[in-house]
């Protein structure tokens, strides 16, 4: 049977499909029903997933504990056991019942068996002889270090994609044959023994920072969420948005923004919340009178909004705090009013496009006190993981005790306390969803690894910089459009790693400090999940609503403008200066919402009432009066936003009076 496991912690967006799993306790009925040529091996084989996956959960929670196995050669050790059982559970050639043909299975072996040979000679390689920086690897080496890189390819194949392929196999290629290029973009042409040693060998390829983050903070978050799944939390998050937005104008609209906000902070998946928070929203919002595609692109924006959202907001976060040195709690901190600011845009957008169908509220919502006596004891977790993330504490024992927390609290009431079965298939989905994330994180290590052995990063600066001719907007501009083509084929966390190595020194140069020049690279890696043409929230939201998937990804897009603005207003404002005094972080919030008003009524045509042909004109001329603050008179675009406000109110009211 293939399960959907749709809430994921710090989790990005490996494949829309759904994640295969071989369920063993409902394999006999399905076998009774329509009989298989060897059953009996395909039910081993999920024992063997069954097995290894809940294996991998509780390996990952000892080392988080007790940190007993050295860096070096725990990363090689998470790598191989997962390719293992990616190449179990993500056959090479499936039948109808997705549990693979026999003879690709046993071709999938050999490639477990590869896997664990290349972890036997990393687990007894002496990195610490220089030997091999000396006289070369040893033959054994070299092939192992060959193969895991091969076998990191596949893995990504089966279930990032081939674009993820394709892109680190160029950056390879441009390693070992850099020297035949033309002079602008030439490097020295790499052996293989060369290659093998930095990218395997060492702590800057496969092995480096983005694979160490995967392989431990973000798989304990992941496991977070998968706890949470069994134990009904991501439920109650949509009760309970429900039960505060729902008695308003386009109440489910509303409660799916603020469902999403709910759930992503707890989950960093914009497709997990799209679909679990959908499956509940959009009807409501069709039923309403939302088009389909309204409704689609308004979840799809919405569920964008969880990988921004703290207190957990992402693979890509933790990976950020790596890249910069900088706390958690202070990227955290940094990204509270941002993200405020992107729900609000989308509300907004909804609340106008409510206004516009004028449609109305649902007739009944469960009561908040209601909601909350039910479930409030899952909110005690995300306290918990919250000041500790606050306290300092490192993030791996943080999601180390939030996985605690949730069972205890679990616990706590009978309706939510889950048994031996729930708790090992929590085990089991919280290995699995972590897959795709750990080999896309080692495939993004292989670009980094290049950029660091070639200095194509700084090729890279160069031209963006002559391009945009010294202009920030226009450096912006160009690196949002290669955002967008990233993440058309890469997961969020990985098309951020490869942007943040390339870009964030050229903005750098910019006069921009680190943490804002990654926040900004951070957010502009979200955009593809809902831009056209390639938009993968909005495409899985379409699904949900069936309705047309582009048409779906417009109004996504339109409605996940905040995704584009805010990141310009952290480089043009005390957005997230640490810095800045009250009054200047005031302003700059105040620039950026009334920026983000002015851009919705001027697009829409519609605030309090429908604006006139001049308003709107108006309102779209204050924007760039609001973000340059020209000869420091921003504060009049404010006020000229605020003024339409109010001959808005004042005509309405006339309106009712007559």
């Amino acid at each position: 049977m293939t399960q959907t496991n749709n809430i994921t912690l710090g989790h990005d967006e490996p494949v829309l499909e759904d994640i295969p799993s071989i369920d063993v306790c409902s394999s006999a009925s399905l076998i009774k029903a329509d009989p298989l040529p060897n059953e009996g091996v395909f039910k081993l084989l999920g024992y063997l997933i069954l097995t290894l996956a809940v294996s991998l959960s509780a390996f990952q929670i000892w080392q988080g504990i007790t940190s007993t196995i050295s860096a070096t050669y725990f990363r090689p050790v998470h790598l191989s056991w997962v390719l293992v059982l990616i190449f179990l559970n993500y056959p090479l050639i499936s039948d109808r019942y997705n549990k693979g043909y026999l003879p690709g299975r046993v071709l999938d072996l050999a490639l477990c068996g590869l896997a664990l040979f290349a972890a036997y000679r990393m687990s007894i390689f002496d990195y610490n002889d220089i030997d091999h920086l000396l006289y070369g690897l040893k033959m054994p080496d070299l092939l192992a270090g060959s193969a895991l890189l091969l076998l990191l390819m596949e893995g990504c194949r089966r279930t990032v994609g081939w674009v993820m392929v394709l892109i680190s196999a160029l950056f390879l290629s441009y390693s070992a044959f850099g020297d035949i290029l033309p002079s602008a973009i030439a490097t020295k042409g790499y052996s293989l023994q060369e290659l093998i040693q930095f990218q395997i060998y060492s702590a800057n390829g496969v092995f480096g920072s983005a694979l160490g983050i995967a392989a431990t903070t973000v798989f304990i978050f992941v496991l977070f969420g998968a706890f949470l799944e069994v134990t009904g939390a991501g439920k109650f998050f949509i009760d309970l948005s429900f039960s505060i937005a729902g008695k308003y104008r386009g109440g489910p609209a509303k409660a799916a923004v603020l469902a999403s906000a709910g759930l992503g902070s707890i989950s960093g998946s914009a497709i997990a919340n799209t679909v679990t928070t959908g499956s509940v929203t959009i009807p409501m919002m069709k039923q309403l009178g939302y088009k389909p595609e309204q409704a689609a692109g308004i979840e799809a924006a919405a569920s964008t909004g969880g990988q921004i959202m703290p207190p957990i907001m992402g693979a890509g976060a933790f990976v950020m705090a790596q890249f910069t040195g900088v706390p958690y709690s202070e990227i955290m901190l940094a990204s509270i009013a941002p993200a405020i600011l992107y729900f609000f845009c989308t509300l907004l957008y909804v609340h106008l496009m409510a206004c516009k169908l004028n449609l109305k509220a649902v007739s009944r919502t469960e009561a908040v006190i209601s909601v909350m006596k039910h479930g409030a004891h899952y909110l005690i977790p995300l306290g918990l993981i919250t000041a500790l993330l606050m306290m300092a504490y490192s993030p791996l024992l943080v999601g180390v005790a939030g996985c605690g927390a949730i069972l205890v609290t679990a616990a706590l009431r009978k309706h939510s306390r889950i048994g031996l079965s729930q708790f090992i298939q929590g085990m089991k989905n919280g290995a699995l969803m972590a897959l795709p994330i750990s080999v896309a994180c080692g495939a993004a290590g292989i670009i980094v690894g290049v950029v660091g052995q070639t200095g194509i990063g700084l090729q890279f600066t160069q031209f963006v910089m002559e391009f945009s001719g010294g202009y920030m907007l226009v450096a912006l501009g160009l690196i949002s459009i290669v955002a967008l083509i990233l993440g058309m084929g890469l997961p969020v966390t990985a098309a951020y790693i490869v942007l943040a190595v390339m870009a964030v020194p050229m903005l750098g140069d910019f006069g921009l400090p680190l943490l804002t020049a990654h926040l900004i690279i951070f957010w502009l890696s979200q955009t593809s999940n809902v831009t056209p043409p390639i938009a993968l929230a909005a495409f899985a939201a379409a699904g949900v609503a069936k309705a047309n998937p582009m048409k779906s990804s417009v109004e996504a897009f339109k409605l996940a403008g905040g995704l584009f603005i805010i990141p310009i207003m952290m480089a043009y404002t005390d957005l997230i200066n640490p810095e800045a005094s009250v009054l200047e972080f005031g302003f700059a919030i105040a620039q950026t919402a009334a920026i983000i008003l002015a851009l919705a009524i001027s697009i829409e045509g519609y605030l309090l009432r429908p604006l006139s042909k001049m308003e709107r004109i108006i309102a779209f001329m204050m924007a760039p009066l609001i973000l340059f603050n020209f000869f420091g008179v921003g504060f009049v675009g404010i006020l000229v936003i605020c003024g339409l406000i109010l001959m808005q109110w004042k005509s309405r009211e006339l309106a009712e009076g007559t």
